[in-house]
């Protein structure tokens, strides 16, 4: 007797027949076990879309999608999985009956979206949430996600609905939250997070407070990462780096050196970072010595982008030695197969004046990478190879706008202005777009050939292509304006985008270029201008100013910014001493300038001895001037013009007899002024 058949009548065996099959439906053929596990189980490996929809289809025919809702929601998962079937994973979840539609299908959903950078419907699909299925998890899909597409402000705001909902995160949640910030954060969004870590307790995490550093180093709040830092019982390789980042991206390399020296376990990571610091800070022995510390200490050489890095750091110091022996690590460790390593490696030879080196690694190169053939065009034109540069820049299978510009660019450092222009316009009727340092040759050519309308008409071609205008193109443009003679020119470009500015390179090129045009007081007022900006003034501003001084003979005022120069942490050069010492030469304090001249920490130039000769020659100090051009005798034998000057000086001292001595050096050593000449007949 069937015990599940007790009726005999035939209603009750059609319904007993009827749940026999669907007990049989509900069971992989031929074995007996479960068909719900098997289709979790699958669906979670299926790797490719016709087998997730075959899986479908056998979870609709069974009549599990319709009522078991991990069938269901692995189905959707699958879907949410593969970026191109997420209309099928939307098409589900709205399918889905009201029963099944959990926090589970909904979560899976909203990653999904997430993931595809949906945001709005990402957001729109949290707000439609039951209160009792926002979870942490879908809070923090969807706060991270709006932080890593720059939407800090939304992803602010959405946490806070998170808190104000008494949703408590985990440190795993926080920790995602933190590093969403720190990426597009500013110190409010990571103050938020660090108030709800304090909060819930969760800051004693590794991977919370960890990340905390991360987020306050991110928005150049040290000071708070370092107290995050030291209040943490527990430290792992990854904090101290985290730290160590902290103070190398803002360049305070001696505080990144004591956290590096006190790290437990130094990694790579570790050793990467210090060394890319003491690059990025051209503090290049450091770097090589402690590439040498790290290859004994972890015996690793490191990958190819930190060597790269270092050569090119070898490139810019002129370091062959060292140089030539990382050029032997790449090749044991096999990196100079990349194109980008053999494009550094040409152009470390180039920069170190090696040109027959730089040929036989381009030789070796792969020449189907351009970056090879400008890496060696650079070098050349270095040397001043100007016809081997132009041929091989004809030579080359084809060009791109570095080639163009490192042709240009060559021809103006070697004093070929037109060539450069000519060359620049030949550019442009090939198609070229010219970029920002092709421009700025273009624009030094013009200043240097004092070419007025074609600078013009390049300053139009910029306005006209509405080409964004750099601080550096901006200051090349003001001085091409003042040395071909236009300063009203130069100050409207300066005054219409001065408030743009970010650096000091635009300020620098007005100060110095009103200077030269006898702007003086101009000059100094746009410096007392500067001063009101968040702009720092550079070595080269103080020049400036100091030649104003200079020109209108402001000795008080020259002194004082001359001695001002250290507060901003500006070492005076030999140019700002020679400023100093023409200005109070030419106002006749000539005991002064000469006692400058005797605590100056570097010897004079002949541009120095020069101008204390002409100082004394303008007052009549006889002693002084022979000091002067006994000086400047000693640096140049050939100086004529010094022995021209002295010769003067006797003569307005009525001192004949050495007027005679000196002519007769001059004489003997045919160096006297040649006679005045005409080319007009």
């Amino acid at each position: 007797m069937n015990l599940l058949c007790a009726d005999p009548s035939s209603s009750s065996l059609v319904a007993c027949q009827s749940r026999s099959r669907e007990r049989h439906a509900l069971h992989m053929p031929g074995t007996g076990a479960p068909l719900a596990p098997f289709l979790v189980a699958t669906l979670k490996r299926a790797a490719r879309l016709r087998c997730g929809e075959q899986l479908h289809a056998l979870a609709s025919k069974s009549g599990l999608l319709a009522s078991n809702a991990f069938v269901r929601n692995s189905v959707l998962a699958f879907y949410a999985r593969l970026p191109p079937s997420l209309a099928s994973a939307h098409q589900l979840f709205d399918e889905t009956p009201p029963p099944l539609r959990d926090a589970v299908a909904r979560n899976t959903l909203l990653a999904a979206l997430a993931r595809a950078g949906h945001l709005d419907r990402v957001q729109h699909l949290l707000e439609e949430m039951p209160r009792s299925h926002r979870d942490a998890v879908s809070y923090t899909t969807v706060v991270t996600a709006l932080a890593r597409a720059g939407h800090a402000g939304r992803a602010v705001a959405v946490f806070r609905c998170m808190l104000a909902e008494d949703i408590i995160p985990n440190e795993v949640t926080l920790a995602g939250v933190v590093m969403a910030f720190a990426r597009h954060g500013a110190l409010a969004t990571v103050g938020v997070a660090h108030g709800v870590a304090l909060r819930w307790g969760l800051d004693g995490f590794v991977i919370v407070a960890t990340n905390l550093i991360h987020a306050y180093a991110g928005v150049s709040e040290l000071r708070c990462a370092h107290a995050v830092f030291d209040e943490m019982l527990d430290r792992n390789t990854v904090t101290w780096n985290a730290l160590l980042n902290g103070y190398v991206k803002a360049g305070m390399m001696e505080m990144a050196a004591d956290v590096f020296w006190r790290i437990p376990e130094r990694d790579e990571v570790s050793w990467h970072t210090m060394i890319d610091g003491y690059i990025r800070a051209d503090l290049i022995l450091d770097a090589l010595k402690a590439y040498a510390h790290m290859v004994g200490e972890v015996d690793a050489n490191g990958n190819e982008t930190l060597l790269v890095d270092l050569v090119k750091a070898c490139a810019r110091y002129s370091a062959i030695t060292e140089g030539q022996q990382l050029h032997s690590v790449i090749l044991k460790n096999g990196f100079d197969a990349h194109a980008f390593v053999q494009a550094t490696l040409i152009n470390f030879y180039g920069c170190c004046g090696l040109i027959g080196l730089a040929q036989m690694q381009f030789r070796l190169s792969d020449k189907s990478h351009l970056a090879s053939w400008n890496a060696l065009l650079a070098g050349v034109l270095r040397r001043g190879l100007m016809h081997e540069a132009r041929q091989l820049f004809e030579d080359m299978p084809e060009r791109d706008v570095i080639s163009w510009s490192t042709l240009i660019s060559g021809y103006v450092l070697n004093g070929c202005s037109d060539m450069a222009l000519q060359l620049f316009f030949s550019m442009l009727n090939a198609g070229f777009e010219p970029n920002e340092i092709t421009l700025a040759s273009a624009v030094s050519a013009v200043a240097e050939s004092g070419t007025l309308d074609q600078g013009r008409w390049i300053h139009d071609y910029i306005i006209n292509r509405s080409i964004r205008v750099t601080d550096n193109l901006s200051a090349g443009l003001i001085d091409m304006y003042a040395k071909c003679g236009s300063i009203t020119d130069a100050l409207q470009l300066f005054n219409h985008a001065s408030d743009k500015f970010s650096s000091i390179s635009p300020w620098n090129a007005m100060i110095c270029s009103l200077a030269v045009h006898g702007y003086v007081h101009m000059s100094l007022d746009l410096f007392s201008h500067l001063q009101r900006t968040d702009i720092k003034p550079n070595s080269i501003t103080f020049i400036g100013v100091l030649n104003s001084c200079c020109h209108t003979g402001m000795v008080t005022e020259g002194k004082q910014h001359f001695e001002s120069m250290r507060q901003f942490g500006i070492q005076p050069t030999i140019k700002h001493y020679g400023c100093m010492v023409d200005l109070l030469g030419r106002a006749g304090y000539l005991e002064e300038a000469e006692q400058l001249v005797a605590k100056m920490p570097m010897k004079a130039d002949n541009v120095i001895w020069g101008s204390i000769l002409s100082a004394a020659r303008a007052h009549g100090n006889v002693g002084l001037g022979e000091k002067a051009a006994e000086e400047l005798a000693k640096l140049d034998q050939a100086h004529g013009a010094s022995k021209v000057a002295l010769s003067n000086i006797y003569a307005y001292a009525g001192r004949w007899v050495n007027v005679s001595v000196v002519r007769k050096e001059l004489k003997d050593e045919n160096l006297e002024r040649q006679s005045g000449s005409s080319g007009i007949v």
